[in-house]
This record gives C-alpha cells, structure tokens and sequence, in this order.
C-alpha cells in the first residue's frame, strides 16, 4: 500500500507556517503602549538571535507605532511660540528617527535573510534534483547487488542531508523520488536479507515516529504538538518502505496518532471561535455602554465626574476580556477607542467653555461686589436692604466661579453685607432705645402739664429742679421728634413755672440758641448753661454709640480709645455746666428771699 499524508494533514500544512507564527506572537495590546515603550520592544526583537522568524511580530510594532505617533501628534495644543512649536516637533522628530533606523535595519537584514533562504531553496532543488537523477540512473543499472545498494543508501542519505526547496516545487519533487525509490526496490534484483535488514530499520524508524507522534497526541500544547506533527511527516517521507506484511499496520498507527493531533488542533481553533465570538459580544456590549454615556443630550458639571469614573471601568473591565478573532479584533478596538475619543473631547470642551465661562461670572460677580461695598455705608436702611437682597439673589442666579477667585470674592461680598446689616441692627437698637426716650418725655410732659402750682416757692423750686433732672436723665429721642419734645416741654415748664424762669410770666425758653424768635425774651445766662449742657450730653451720647459701632471692626483700639478720651472730657465738662447751673439757681433763690 503506497504511504499518502492524510488529507487533513496537507491542507492544515498548507498555512502552518502562517498559524503557527501567528500563535506565536506574543498578546500584546500595542495600542496601549508608548512610543517609547514600542521602541523598546522593537529593540529587544532585534536582539533576539530567532528575529528573522518574528517578521510579522515586528511589522505588528511598525504599524502600531505609527499609529500612536500620528495620534499624538493631533493632540498636540497649538503652541504659543514659534520656539514651542519646534520643540514639539523636534521630539517627535527624533523618536520617529531612531524608529525608522531600527526598522530600516531590520527589513534590510530581513531583505538579506530572504535573498540567502531562496538562494539555499534554489540550490537544493537542484541539488535534489540531480539526487533523483542519480537515483533514476541507478534504477537504470543491471549491476551486481553488492554494488548498487550500498549507492542508493548513498543516495538516501544525500537526499536527507539537503535542506528544503522552494514550496512550489515540493510536491513534484518529492512524488519523483518516492517513485523512484519505490521502482528501485520493486525492479533491482537484491539480496532478500539485505532487503530485510533495510526494511527492518525502516519499520524501527518509523515505529520511533509513531511513538513520537503518540505522545504528541497528549501534549496539551496543540500548537506545538501540530508543528512537531510537521516535522515527523517530513521524516517520515524521507525512509524507504517497510515489509508489506507491516506496511498498512505502522502506517495506520502513524495515521490514526496523526487524526488526534489534527483533531485536537481543530479542536482548540473551534473553542478559539467560540471563545473570540463571547469576547466579541461582551467588547461589542462595552462599546454600546460608552455610546450611550456619549450619547447623552445634556451632562451637567457634577455629572462629568461621575460619567469619567464609569468610563475608566469600563476601561478597566474591557482589558480583562480576552481577544477577538483577527478579523473582528481590531474594528471593535477601533469602535471602542472612537467612543471613548468622543467621551473625552467632548468633556475637553465642556470645561473649556465652562472656563470661560467661570471667567465671566467672576466678573458679574465682582460687579456685585462692588455695587455691595458701594452701599455698605448707606443710612437708607429700608432702600439699602432691598438693594442688597436682590444683590444676593443675583448671586446666587450666577454660576460657577474659578476657585482661586471664589473664596476671595464671596468674601468681599459677604463682608460689605454683614458691615451694612450690623450697623443696620445697631441703628434699629439705637431708634427703639430713642422711641422709649421719647414715650418717657412725652410722660415727664403730661405729668408736668397735670401738675398743680403750689404758693410755696422753695417746693416749687424743688418740683422744677426735680423735673428739669429727669428731663435730663432721659437719653436721646428719634431726630426727628426732638424740637417737637423740646418745644413741648419748654412750653409745659413755662406754663407751671413762669415765676421761677423769670420774665413776664413767659418763663426762659430752652432752644438752640439761635436767639429768640420774635416777641420772646433773650435767653437767661442760666438757660444757655442749660442749653450747652443737653448739647454736651448729646455728643457724649453719640461718642458712646460710636464705641458699640467700633467695637465689631477690626483694628479699632485706636479709635476706641479716642471716642472713650472724648466722653470723659464731655463728663468733666458736664459736671461744671451742673455746678453752675445750680450756682445760679441759688443766688436767685436768695435775691427772691
């Protein structure tokens, strides 16, 4: 039975070497590399001493490294200067240049490597083809056995010993000298023992091969196992036949240990298929969760934050995923990477306009600033606080500001309101305390005006004293009520005690000293003290309000200080004022006498 390689077994031969190359190279996402870190890798390939045989390893680098190096260099920002610009360039310009001699040394020595292996093919093809000429010869001979079989041994080692031919002409030249070989041993006339002996070391050779190829059957390493199964079915072709009582039997087993490597590489390609095919779905699902974060309408800032998180693990996740096959791998890729691009610029732009326009609230921001230092000094309390609301609700309507200018700006505001609320409230204090004056005026007037006069001048005397001290005691009243008062009580001290103030039953008028109206007296001497006196204690009054107002500022100990000196010289003069004023009230009780 003439020996055949199993028809799976040629087909599958036809692109081993492809396959098994491609098995080879090692799973490496280059995209997800540096230019740096590929340059590197191309470095390391060229020091492998097998780097003529990583031919598409290293063309898989070249593609990838172009690909980041264009990439990047889109990314670049417009530079400010003409010197930026060519420094930029000049980086890339030097990594694409160092790359490019790598490369270029590389496909040189490869271009060198092809010439010298097709030169070798060549020449053993004719080196085998003179083989199977001398073989053909020999078969031609009618010479004694002794000397021919030891030449055709001859033969069969000079065949084995040359390596391989072109892959076009394989096949043809193989079946010419397994023809030749066969006719050989079929037409020369040999000893039978000689024969046997040849048979019998063909059969053991043959048996190491089935047993070879038996344990490739369990390796688990399928690619490995395939590539070896290869090289057994070279050797295989290379020695003669064997008895033909063993020729089906050892061919079989060769056969049948040939069917389980092939069926378990089959095998393995097919649970690749299925497994490329669930990587394909699950990437596939991936890339549809970033188009839908991409697709989203509108994105608020808060919302950026959270979004770029759920991207980076998607990320994350994605390179727990296996490969997809050859075909589908690099276009999910693609997709997945043009959706994240997207993500990524959009949200670039996003904080682009959405700094510009934090600049631009800063500004309406500090306007408002302005505007609230400008008020914060306004007595219109009811004007002012309106003013300031609507201020503040502007505020709030405002966005963002950048945060360097944030902080200093929300307190230049907040302190321009709480200086015009404080003294706001300071003023509010200040006008109940004067209304509770003027309802204690009002009272001292009534009760004045509902008196009786008594003929008894010393208590009379003591009545106004008494009532003039109270009058003086009470504190100040609103502004605008206090002529109203003053005049008020003049009148009622004139009417109950007209005798005791002097002049025509009119009595001293206690006014600003202006000088009289028209149709009234001059004021006394003792009515100005009294005059001077209100007018000292209003200023001392006013001091002590100042010192609540300061007290909130900061550095205010100096003016505090100033307006405590101030009162202090006020009482002084306060208590002379009294002394003479009731000097004066004693010499006229004492003429009246």
């Amino acid at each position: 039975m003439s020996e055949e390689l199993n028809p799976e077994v040629v087909n599958a031969a036809k692109d081993v070497a492809e396959i098994t190359e491609e098995a080879n190279v090692p799973s490496v996402n280059y995209a997800e590399l540096t230019l740096g870190e590929l340059s590197q890798m191309f470095e390391g390939l060229m020091a492998d001493e097998e780097r003529m045989k990583r031919a598409k390893e290293a063309e898989n680098i070249k593609t990838a490294f172009y690909k980041k190096l264009t990439k990047e260099k889109a990314e670049i920002k417009p530079a400010d200067t003409e010197e930026e610009a060519a420094e930029a360039s000049n980086i890339f310009e030097s990594i694409e240049n160092g790359f490019k001699t790598l490369y270029a040394n590389f496909k040189k020595e490869r271009a060198e490597y092809s010439r010298k292996q097709e030169e070798e093919r060549g020449a053993n093809l004719v080196a085998k083809q003179a083989v199977i000429e001398d073989l053909k010869a020999l078969v031609d001979k009618q010479e004694d056995v002794t000397a021919t079989f030891p030449e055709f041994r001859a033969i069969q080692a000079r065949w084995r010993e040359i390596g391989p031919v072109p892959a076009s002409a394989f096949r043809d030249l193989n079946d010419t000298y397994q023809f030749y070989v066969e006719k050989f041993y079929d037409k020369v006339q040999i000893n039978r023992d000689m024969r046997d002996l040849d048979f019998r070391k063909n059969l053991e050779a043959k048996q190491g091969f089935c047993e070879e190829a038996e344990r490739l059957a369990e390796d688990e390493n399928v690619i490995d196992a395939f590539k070896e199964l290869q090289k057994l079915h070279e050797q295989w072709k290379e020695y003669g036949p064997v008895a033909k009582e063993f020729r089906d039997s050892i061919w079989d087993r060769f056969k049948a240990a040939t069917a389980k490597i092939n069926k378990n590489y089959q095998a393995y390609f097919e649970g690749q298929k299925e497994q490329h095919e669930e990587n394909l779905q699950a990437k596939i699902a991936l890339c549809e969760k970033v188009e839908a974060i991409v697709a989203k309408e509108e994105i608020g800032s808060s919302e950026w934050s959270t979004l770029t998180k759920e991207i980076e693990d998607i990320q994350k996740e994605w390179k727990t995923i296996g490969y997809a096959s050859k075909k589908e791998n690099q276009k999910v890729y693609a997709r997945f990477r043009a959706a994240n691009d997207k993500f990524f610029e959009r949200k670039r732009v996003f904080y682009a306009e959405y700094k510009d326009g934090m600049s631009v609230n800063a500004e309406r921001k500090l306007a408002i600033v302005e505007k609230a230092e400008a008020l914060k000094d306004s007595t219109e309390w009811k004007k002012t606080t309106d003013a300031l609301i609507q201020l503040q609700k502007e505020w709030k309507e405002i966005g963002a500001v950048p945060r360097k200018k944030a902080e200093a700006l929300w307190k230049r505001f907040r302190a321009a309101c709480d200086e015009f609320f404080a003294r706001k409230e300071e003023n509010a204090k200040s006008e109940s305390g004067f209304r509770e004056n003027l309802r204690a005026k009002k009272a001292l007037v009534e009760e004045i005006k509902a008196m009786e006069p008594s003929e008894d001048k010393a208590l009379m005397k003591d009545l106004l004293q008494s009532y003039q001290e109270k009058w003086n005691a009470i504190g100040f009243v609103p502004f605008r009520e206090k002529d109203a008062i003053n005049k008020a009580y003049r009148e009622a001290l004139e009417e109950k005690f007209s005798e005791l103030l002097g002049g025509n039953g009119r009595g001293s008028r206690q006014n600003s000293g202006k000088g009289a109206p028209k149709g009234q007296r001059t004021l006394s001497e003792k009515d100005k003290l009294i005059q001077q006196y209100n007018r000292l204690q209003q200023e001392a009054q006013t001091c002590e309000n100042n010192i609540g107002f300061f007290a909130a500022s900061k550095n205010s100990e100096p003016l505090i200080r100033q307006m405590q000196e101030k009162i202090e010289g006020y009482r002084a003069e306060l208590k002379e004022l009294e002394a003479k004023i009731l000097k004066l009230e004693e010499g006229s009780n004492e003429s009246e006498e």
